[in-house]
């Protein structure tokens, strides 16, 4: 366990050092938002349909196959229980801020984060299942997540979910691998190099949103401390402990876990924003939560691992 978690604490260090770069260039104002929100457009709307394919682009065996379906089930499973203990916290907190701390809870960084920290940490094996946590997270976010924030009145349709870029980046990859049609070389090559830039990319945004926060603020609030323990640790403990008695593989177990140690989504601000809600509470959600992850999601992955 020991050597696991200097080798997952390396990678989010790593990481976290490529983070600076965004901080960096964010406080110098050589990054701007707008240039913040063209990068996160460029990575939503095109690298990351790129890396699903691409990680689609390997030999169907019904090994493999069997691994893909039990990845969806555990992760449909595990966010379900998720949604449901989500109603029990909070209580106490104003309307504006309660939706946004159980989506906080509930709703982890994987495509920022998660995706980088499984291919640094469990290798191009583990990617299936990852692809597959982005699809769900899409299809959830964007129906439970932001009733879950605007209140019931805010619903978005059907259409629009199943027109989000990962959504069609993963219909696209799963007829492939299903027809067992492999790219051409060149098609292939240019398709694995923008899905390549996911990491660094990921990285950058994620530390040019952070330097717009004012952290005297985000450590002062409790609420955020409650939230961000509740998601980095509650949240992977329980998960793991969940899984535990299925007949999972190791890879594909330790790769949910690990998910679900994920820092809050970035998606909790934009959407707080969107639907007027309490965006300061937010921002400073997914600011503090990402920075203590630093500290957890090492122990957490080498806790998978070690289980698995």
């Amino acid at each position: 366990m020991i050597h696991s978690l200097v080798v997952v604490g390396g990678s989010v260090l790593t990481l976290f050092l490529i983070m600076s770069v965004g901080f960096i260039l964010a406080k110098k104002q050589l990054m701007g938002e707008k240039t913040l929100s063209q990068l996160s457009t460029l990575l939503l709307s095109v690298v990351a349909p790129a890396l699903v394919i691409d990680c689609f682009q390997v030999e169907r065996t019904a090994d493999a196959v069997r691994e893909l379906l039990i990845a969806a089930a555990a992760l449909a499973g595990t966010y379900a229980l998720y949604i449901i203990l989500a109603r029990f916290l909070f209580r106490r907190a104003p309307e504006q801020a309660r939706g946004v701390l159980r989506f906080a809870v509930i709703y982890g960084n994987t495509g920022f984060m998660g995706v980088p920290l499984i291919q640094a940490t469990l290798g191009s094996e583990a990617m299936l299942a990852t692809v597959v946590s982005l699809v769900v997270f899409n299809v959830l976010v964007w129906t439970q997540g932001i009733s879950l924030i605007g209140g019931k009145g805010h619903r978005v349709g059907l259409k629009k979910v199943l027109l989000n870029p990962a959504v069609i980046g993963f219909v696209i990859a799963l007829v492939l691998y299903a027809t067992g049609f492999a790219l051409p070389g060149p098609v292939a090559s240019a398709v694995h190099y923008v899905g390549n830039l996911n990491t660094p990319l990921a990285m950058i945004v994620i530390g040019g949103q952070m330097a717009g926060a004012d952290f005297r603020k985000v450590i002062r609030d409790r609420r955020l401390y409650a939230a961000s323990a509740l998601k980095l640790i509650g949240v992977p403990v329980l998960t793991a402990l969940v899984l535990l008695p299925f007949s999972i593989s190791p890879l594909t177990y330790s790769a949910v876990v690990i998910l679900s140690a994920c820092p809050t989504a970035g998606a909790t601000g934009l959407f707080s924003q969107m639907l007027g809600k309490d965006t300061e509470l937010a921002a400073g959600q997914v600011t503090l939560s990402t920075l203590l992850c630093i500290v957890t999601l090492p122990i957490m992955a080498a806790l998978a691992q070690a289980l698995a």
